[in-house]
């Protein structure tokens, strides 16, 4: 059976087991044994990150070349990623302000709901930040200790790290040019046999995530954020099954169908993870494999992507801050609401590098508009699901820019489509 089936088939199983057999069974302490399991095999996939990632890119900076090469695919990259987390924030704000999900009959939700308390450990984790923590990340463009960042999983300077090191890799002609370049191709061809071993139980890991969140939330925690829910959604699958295909359509002249057909198993187990990171290594395996993307874009779009290609997060820390802001009676005007835009932008590139990750980006831009703190407790009653949900396009979004930036390097076979080739000038 392949891979998608098998784990589509324990989503369903986990939901039906944490609705039904709850906490414990028989005398078998169910939660825990989920907790156990599902811990495991997150920490099999995160194993995997740190050499996938540097081998990876590495290995594809110094097939890239020269530096004209390197520039070209770096500035489409980069234009990827801004336009997608662009047109991601402006579905945020078009759907929150057509639908006003924290305006209950005519009234904010303050007026009318109580909002809950934020526990004292969210408290203490949040206490003391400002936006301006989030110069941390340029300065963790530059790690001082590689291992150092290895081990902290500061994955924006192992990656900054890496770049040059294949840069300079590629530029080099000393003899040991050849063996250090041997060296990491081996280790990338080892860390993928690797992902094939981890995926071989992915459907039970699956399994063990997903009951374990069904059986703490179960479906009841949403209805009193029913609107929020909906409207976040909403917003993620218009970016998902609207706009990215379009691109991959007129942009990336491939089916959007069989993208989708390509990538379907790291969708799922982004929705299993709620990590793009831990996703990376499917996510690769997928792209070479079943959408045949070269090894050289794949090794440098999806490390990068999954650290600061961050579409579905984008969308939702918009939803939220606007979400909270007319359940507050806050009317922000179009000035406002731009810089909301650009804040989110801005926050969900580093979300990943600092701790309870959206949360907090969303607990900054609170502060610049003067917004309680005690609002995020609204957002944690879903947060957990929609994580989910959001990771999913993330890595969708993620998988789309390899597939368009492949396409436009002129790589023949993506998709079983032919080559773009530039058209003839006629005479």
């Amino acid at each position: 059976m392949a891979l998608h089936w098998q784990i589509l088939i324990a989503l369903v199983l986990a939901a039906l087991a944490g609705s039904f057999l709850g906490e414990s069974f028989l005398g078998i302490p169910l939660l825990s044994l989920y907790d156990f399991l599902g811990g495991m095999f997150l920490d099999a996939l995160r194993m995997l990150i740190v050499p996938l990632v540097v081998s990876s890119i590495i290995v594809g900076v110094a097939s890239i070349g020269n530096g004209r090469g390197l520039g070209r695919l770096s500035a489409r990259v980069a234009m990827y990623y801004l336009f997608t987390g662009a047109l991601a924030v402006m579905i945020a704000l078009a759907v929150v302000n057509a639908v006003k999900p924290g305006i209950k009959d005519g009234e904010p939700l303050a007026e009318t709901f109580t909002l809950p308390q934020i526990s004292e450990d969210v408290a203490e984790r949040f206490e003391g930040r400002e936006l301006t923590d989030f110069t941390q990340i340029f300065r963790d463009l530059i790690p001082a200790n590689v291992v150092e960042a290895a081990v902290d999983n500061q994955m924006l300077g192992l990656i900054v790290f890496s770049i040059l090191f294949g840069f300079v890799l590629s530029r080099i002609s000393s003899p040991g040019r050849q063996v250090v370049r041997d060296f990491f191709v081996g280790l990338q061809d080892i860390m993928i046999q690797m992902t094939h071993l981890v995926m071989k139980i992915a459907p039970y890991g699956v399994f063990m995530l997903v009951a374990a969140v069904v059986t703490r939330s179960g479906v009841d925690v949403l209805l009193p954020m029913l609107d929020f829910f909906l409207v976040v959604v909403v917003g993620l699958a218009i970016h998902m099954f609207v706009v990215l295909p379009l691109l991959l359509w007129f942009v990336g002249r491939v089916s959007p169908i069989r993208f989708f057909s390509a990538v379907w198993p790291a969708v799922l187990m982004a929705f299993s993870t709620s990590s793009s990171a831990a996703t990376l290594p499917v996510t690769l395996e997928m792209l070479r494999e079943r959408a045949n993307v070269s090894k050289e874009t794949t090794s440098f779009v999806l490390p990068l992507g999954a650290t600061i290609n961050m579409d579905g997060t984008a969308l939702y820390i918009t939803a939220a801050v606007l979400f909270i802001a007319q359940a507050y009676g806050v009317t922000l005007p179009l000035a406002a609401q731009l810089t909301v835009l650009l804040l989110a932008l801005a926050t969900s590139i580093g979300v990943a590098a600092v701790p309870s990750a959206s949360l907090v980006a969303i607990v900054l831009i609170l502060g610049v508009f003067g917004l309680p703190l005690e609002a995020i407790g609204l957002l944690m009653v879903v947060d957990r699901v929609l994580d989910m949900m959001r990771t999913s396009v993330n890595v969708c979004s993620d998988a789309s820019g390899a597939v368009i930036i492949g396409r436009r390097q002129g790589e023949d076979g993506i998709l079983g489509e032919p080559a773009i080739r530039p058209a003839r000038m006629e005479s």
